[in-house]
């Protein structure tokens, strides 16, 4: 049984959208023994959530603030992301952190803020996932530092070269998000370097992800599975399931500074 990573997983809204306070937050984590900070990346969320950061800004604040933990958006819908402005913000956070960077990506969920109905985006989920995987694709070949000749259904790149290349080779490592029972995330993830599976309701979901996908996997290379877990939970319960991460739950309405701090301070406890 691996020993879980810890993660502080925040929703930057109201009191928690300012970077200051953020990268106050990620430093503090640090020192108190936490392995990453990941923040949430929407654009707008449901009322009485009225402010929301920018999470490429605030993660740029953090990885300023700190030296050693992982870092990275969980989760980033890049169907609404450019992927040639996402491999260039890659490419630079990772340069900036000193290779830190972890990329978390999925196809979104409108029904939170209705971000996507809100700004004319694409709705429907199956065109959503073929956005996703092309972009994904444009993403490695960025990482590269190669020519990028992608001519896609819904994105083109016509021979650009994408310079500076992140710092970790052959690229930033990439989690993949789904909700359990799902299978197209999990094929997904299979292709890249870690899953996070969100809502999950116990631990034994997390034994069936990870049998699932070590038979989809052709590779002996290491893999990611991170979980959403509320502070004070058994973690042993996930870790002997086969996670390798475990991340802080904390609702998006109403959190506040003195809550997360208070976690913070009281450590990772794994």
């Amino acid at each position: 049984m691996t020993a879980l990573r810890s993660g502080l997983w925040l929703p930057i809204f109201d009191e928690l959208a300012d970077p200051i306070q953020i990268a106050r937050l990620a430093a503090e984590a640090e020192e108190a023994g936490w392995d990453g900070v990941f923040v949430w990346d929407h654009v707008r969320w449901h009322a009485p959530v009225r402010q929301v950061a920018d999470p490429w800004i605030a993660l740029a604040a953090i990885a300023s603030a700190t030296e050693t933990v992982r870092i990275g958006p969980m989760v980033t819908p890049l169907t609404r992301r450019r992927p040639t402005k996402v491999a260039r913000e890659t490419a630079t956070l990772d340069q900036l952190s000193g290779g830190r960077l972890t990329l978390g990506v999925g196809i979104g969920e409108d029904r939170f803020g209705e971000e996507f109905s809100k700004t004319g985006e694409e709705l429907d989920p199956r065109t959503r996932g073929a956005m996703l995987d092309e972009s994904l694709e444009i993403l490695t070949a960025a990482w590269s530092g190669k020519p990028v000749r992608h001519h896609g259904e819904h994105y083109v790149v016509d021979g650009m070269k994408f310079l500076p290349t992140p710092v970790q080779r052959p690229g930033v490592p990439v989690w993949a998000a789904g909700f359990p029972g799902n299978a197209k995330p999990m094929r997904r993830a299979a292709r890249y370097d870690g899953f996070f599976p969100v809502n999950l309701d116990h631990p034994d979901q997390v034994a069936e992800i990870a049998e699932t996908i070590a038979g989809l996997r052709n590779s002996d290379t290491p893999f990611d599975l991170a979980v959403d877990v509320a502070p004070g939970a058994d973690l042993a319960l996930y870790a002997k399931a086969g996670a390798t991460w475990w991340l802080t739950q904390f609702s998006p309405y109403g959190v506040s500074l003195d809550t997360v701090r208070g976690v913070v301070r009281d450590g990772p406890g794994n």
